[in-house]
């Protein structure tokens, strides 16, 4: 079942197989796993024609009719030799030569894979990477990648975002299998709504990514892949206690139903209920809240007349309360005796993916996917009251095949998004109920031409109709060449275009005192227009050898040119003005990152980070609120050796962020005992992991997130004074908690 699923899976290698040989080189054992060889040599026999296979074990060859005999082989293994008539997938087993027991060949996967082959620029963080942290969920599985930013929205409703680019996660297309998922209503707290353990692995693309899956993407994509019911363990729990008080479970049940029917049962819950008041001001430093996070997932797969489907339904329910230490919602709620907040989520999810690949013609295949989901959230914040109900439908069909031979691949199809907003503010200067319904539908053309050596081309070009936006062209290229061995230099350019939903998107200015304004009111979009921009990005990446030892060097810069933004403005500190761009926005984004084993089991990763992120206000173009412009990382991993007959081994992970100055709004017209500096101080943090894995069944882990102890003192301003004119809680930059530690044990079968 296993080998069925793999060759399914696989469909980028199935598309590119005429004239071509490709397949994967795996290590026979008992359970027929598959576990790629990197680096097994294959070759044509007879011929200098050949290859070696990547990290995961696959290769492509090109084919003649004069070629027949193909040979693998690889150090400690017997050499095999295939009868190949014709171009074909090829999936084979090396078993260990029996004599050479005492020679154990291995091959380290790094946690973290960069290609040089795509032209676009995407990694994927595996799972093994992701174990690095704690990641208990998707908005914490980004504290070991330098790419990604994460800070808090504000300090009191514990939301954590992240940035690309130097731009917040709405200009980011977040989703889930290539179905967008944290949009609209969820994108406030939708990374929290996917647990770190339902993830496989996730794909980032720096750019304006592909036109397949949609218009909206504009600094980047990130998609997360989940578990699959059959490849995943029949039994998998892990559990989760932190010094904060935080508590965590997480268990998948899976089970074969049938020959052609696997399922999966997925079970996350999370509570906190600590009454944590460090810096003095009379607030929780973190919400209490409670969640529960339920998926079925249902996997068919039937390799013989090339189909595979994935269902899956999804249930959550997430309470947060947080606010002054002596609320109480059942005597307190909305009125002045304590500020508080409750925030109260439903979501229900259905999505259906369906795959078919030729199994007569395997370069040509169809897949269908859609999902539908309904998003409640009742929420009150002080005396603002805001409710969001957003009913989501998405589909999406695309084809795949060649052009005249496996060099040139097409992809082609057509979407379609329906989303209904039903909007309740209770809040002065703004209407009360905000509705409306947006209707797309798109088609789209995405080319590309490989020739497996220098040159890699991918153009998308996509047409849309929506019944608020018009009739608009999204155009996409990226392209790689590699001017010499182990290199990959990669340029992009591309266009987005997105509605911005400004309640759901910034719901910590409702956390303030500041009145909320709307100034412009020609716009279809609660009186605003689209935001469209323009990404254009360059990136070098090389990999050579250090004293013997791999390493890898990544430079990239990225420019995004804002036609027009919906400019959020918080620069009177007792207002927040939402209006359309008058003038120049744009996000600057330069990046270099080194890897380098530095010795056996021990890796390295290096990264700095320059941003110049600027917008024409109202009141004179400035640089983005609290987006420090220098930034540096560290991560250091050391993995002990796995002996022979030992009872496991010992994994250790630290990583440093040294983050530079940040401007803060301003607040040169407030009293002067709630004025702030103009920049926030210079910081770094420290977290760090230590696991013990005893077998492949069971492990544990103990680690510290902020273990220099960074705390910002005074995040809330006119903490004492919560229902006056300067009351604020988004002058984050910082951890506000302090150190925090964590163990937790993982337990498979």
């Amino acid at each position: 079942m296993k080998r069925i699923i793999n060759i399914v899976l696989m469909l980028p290698l199935f598309m590119a197989s005429q004239e071509k040989v490709n397949g994967m080189i795996m290590e026979a054992n008992d359970k027929n796993e598959h576990i790629g060889l990197a680096g097994a040599n294959v070759y044509w026999l007879n011929t200098s024609i050949g290859t070696v296979t990547n990290v995961d074990g696959k290769f492509i060859l090109p084919y003649s009719k004069e070629h027949s005999k193909l040979v693998i082989s690889y150090v400690g293994f017997k050499t095999d030799t295939l009868t190949i008539k014709q171009p074909k997938f090829v999936q084979h087993w090396l078993k260990p030569v029996d004599d050479l027991d005492a020679v154990t060949v291995t091959s380290r996967k790094q946690a973290t894979a960069k290609s040089y082959l795509q032209a676009a620029n995407t990694f994927t963080v595996s799972s093994d990477e992701l174990l690095k942290a704690a990641c208990c969920n998707l908005s914490e599985s980004f504290e070991t990648n330098p790419s990604i930013d994460v800070n808090f929205a504000d300090a009191v409703t514990g939301t954590r975002q992240i940035k690309m680019l130097g731009l917040t996660s709405p200009y980011i297309l977040i989703a889930t299998e290539n179905i967008p998922s944290i949009r609209g209503a969820s994108q406030a707290f939708g990374l929290s709504f996917i647990p770190g353990t339902w993830v496989e692995s996730i794909q980032i693309t720096k750019g304006a990514g592909s036109v397949v899956n949609g218009y909206e993407s504009i600094a980047g994509q990130i998609n997360a892949e989940l578990v699959k019911p059959a490849m995943d363990d029949k039994l998998f729990v892990n559990l989760y206690g932190a010094s904060s008080e935080r508590m965590e479970l997480n268990t998948h049940i899976n089970t074969k139903v049938s020959n052609r029917w696997d399922t999966g049962l997925y079970i996350h819950g999370n509570t906190h209920h600590g009454v944590h008041d460090v810096n003095n001001d009379g607030f929780l430093d973190m919400p209490q809240y409670d969640q529960i996070n339920v998926m079925n997932r249902w996997q068919y797969t039937n390799a013989e007349k090339g189909f595979l489907s994935f269902i899956n339904l999804k249930f959550l329910n997430d309470e947060k309360q947080t606010g002054e230490l002596d609320f109480n919602p059942k005597t307190d709620k909305l009125t002045t005796n304590a500020w508080g907040s409750e925030i109260d989520t439903k979501r229900y999810e259905l999505s259906v993916k369906l795959g078919y690949v030729n199994p007569e013609i395997p370069w040509q295949s169809v897949s269908f996917q859609t999902a539908f989901s309904s998003h409640k959230q009742d929420s009150y914040f002080g005396l603002k009251q805001y409710d969001i109900l957003h009913n989501s439908l998405y589909s999406n069909v695309i084809y795949n095949s060649i052009i005249s031979d496996s060099r040139h691949k097409i992809k082609t199809g057509l979407s379609y998004t329906y989303d209904h907003y039903d909007e309740f503010l209770d809040t002065p200067n703004l209407a009360s109920d905000y509705e409306r319904t947006e209707r797309s539908v798109g088609a789209f053309f995405e080319y590309n031409y490989d020739d497996l050596d220098k040159l890699n081309l991918t153009a998308g070009i996509r047409v849309d109709t929506h019944n608020l936006l018009g009739t608009f062209i999204t155009p996409r290229i990226h392209a790689r060449y590699t001017p010499w061995a182990k290199s990959a230099l990669r340029a992009s350019i591309g266009r987005g275009k997105r509605s911005a939903n400004i309640f759901a998107e910034n719901q910590s200015m409702f956390s303030t005192s500041r009145a909320i304004n709307i100034l412009d009111t020609t716009g279809k979009i609660y009186g605003l227009d689209p935001e469209i921009a323009w990404n254009y990005g360059v990136s070098y990446l090389q990999g050579f050898n250090l004293f013997g030892r791999k390493a890898d060097v990544t430079v990239d810069f990225y420019k995004t040119d804002f036609t027009n933004q919906v400019v959020v403005d918080y620069e009177n500190p007792q207002e927040v003005n939402f209006y359309n761009l008058d003038g120049k926005s744009f996000a600057n984004s330069f990046q270099t990152e080194v890897n380098y084993n530095a010795f056996k089991n021990f890796d390295l990763r290096l990264a700095y980070k320059f941003y110049e992120v600027k917008t024409q206000y109202n009141s004179g173009e400035l640089e983005k609120p609290l987006t420090p412009k220098h930034r540096f990382f560290a991560n250091a991993s050391y993995e002990t050796s796995v002996k022979e007959n030992a009872t496991g081994h010992w994994k250790f992970d630290a990583t440093l962020n040294w983050l530079g100055e940040q401007r803060f709004f301003s607040t040169t017209t407030n009293p002067v005992q709630y004025q702030v500096a103009a920049n926030t101080p210079k910081l770094a943090t420290l977290n760090a992991q230590v696991t013990k894995v005893f077998s492949s069944k069971f492990e544990l882990y103990l680690g510290g997130e902020n273990i220099t102890n960074v705390r910002q003192s005074n995040p809330i301003i006119a903490a004492d004074d919560p229902f006056g004119s300067n009351f604020d809680t988004t002058f984050v930059y910082g951890p506000i908690f302090g150190s925090m530690y964590y163990a937790g044990l993982r337990y498979r079968i």
